[in-house]
């Protein structure tokens, strides 16, 4: 599954911009500011993110405050900034931009007037842009730059935009983040066009199915179990994948399954291991209360991105390696 942030940018003030073709990695509706320099790029047609929309709190990993999630085509740049441009004033470039081309704000803040926080009791309250940073690395889908943890690059201050449009192709996300560091200036940019999933691309797995690749492969692969995002809450869609789980096992007394839970590689090992077990948990429990499938017959497991079946570089293979699995034991 998998832990977020999505950005748009747009064409610059006179002054202070400089329009670039998409070849060079830019997204096609967005300009670059002058002098910055692109080196990461990372795009899916269609994935989960989570947008900073609010104040978060120091438990950024669960989402639960100052969080949008959304659902669509998603589209994430890194550059990094001259030196002597503030962040203030690069924000307020991209803030510009975009309200000239109909985007309102949804939410602002800098860490460095606590702006970007919220204070809740029995909660860590975040103070540091370093901890903002941490909201970056809590997101599972977004990539690492350069191999290295996004929170790195917040040192000194951080600065925040969120903004929204409505436009033909849907909903469209613009997320602008200015990160002050060692490392220098940098921006994470990220475009979301909020959309429909392209259904029906990967068959439904019935009873008799699933005994078949289990007497021959000794698995079988379910992408028919779906969880809320970043969760291991079982969505309603997951019913008639369970049903046919439950028809397998009371046609089969002897048989006991290992129920594996399996995620693509964005976010940290450990996280994705713990998510893709506490998954397979609820899957078990649900076959157990809901079926009456007895629990000495089912072994939850969290694999994580250990045991991919695509490439994890583009959302299709992804979407392949986001799986439950059952195994023969």
């Amino acid at each position: 599954m998998s832990r977020a942030f999505l950005v748009f940018i747009a064409f610059l003030s006179v002054a202070c911009a400089m329009a670039v073709s998409a070849a060079d990695g830019d997204h096609p509706l967005v300009g670059r500011y002058e002098g910055a320099q692109l080196v990461g790029h990372h795009a899916s047609e269609y994935d989960e993110v989570a947008l900073v929309s609010g104040p978060i709190v120091g438990d950024v990993a669960s989402f639960a405050d100052g969080w949008t999630k959304l659902e669509g085509r998603s589209e994430l740049c890194y550059y990094r900034l001259p030196a002597e441009r503030s962040s203030l004033e690069v924000l307020r470039n991209y803030e510009a931009s975009l309200a000239a081309k109909g985007f309102a704000r949804v939410f602002t803040c800098a860490t460095s007037n606590g702006s970007c926080y919220l204070e809740r009791p029995g909660h860590v309250t975040t103070t540091a842009p370093y901890d903002f940073g941490n909201s970056f690395d809590a997101s599972p889908e977004l990539p690492r730059l350069d191999g290295d943890f996004i929170r790195n690059y917040f040192g000194t201050n951080a600065r925040h935009l969120l903004m929204r449009a409505s436009r033909p192709e849907g909903a469209v996300w613009a997320s602008v983040t200015i990160a002050e560091g060692t490392h220098g200036p940098h921006a994470f940019v990220r475009v979301v066009t909020a959309k429909a999933m392209d259904t029906g691309r990967i068959a439904f797995v019935d009873a008799s199915a699933m005994g078949k690749a289990i007497a021959s492969d000794g698995r079988v692969a379910l992408y028919g179990i779906l969880f809320d995002f970043d969760k291991d809450t079982l969505r309603p869609e997951s019913k008639p994948t369970l049903d046919e789980i439950a028809k397998l096992l009371k046609s089969s007394p002897a048989l006991k399954l290992v129920v594996a839970g399996h995620t693509d590689s964005q976010g940290g090992f450990d996280y994705n291991v713990d998510l893709s077990r506490r998954r397979a948990a609820s899957v078990v429990a649900a076959l157990a209360s809901q079926y009456g499938i007895t629990r000495d017959r089912l072994t939850a497991f969290g694999a994580g991105m250990a045991a991919p079946v695509a490439s994890n570089e583009a959302e299709d293979g992804r979407a392949k390696n986001r799986r439950v699995e059952l195994v023969a034991r």
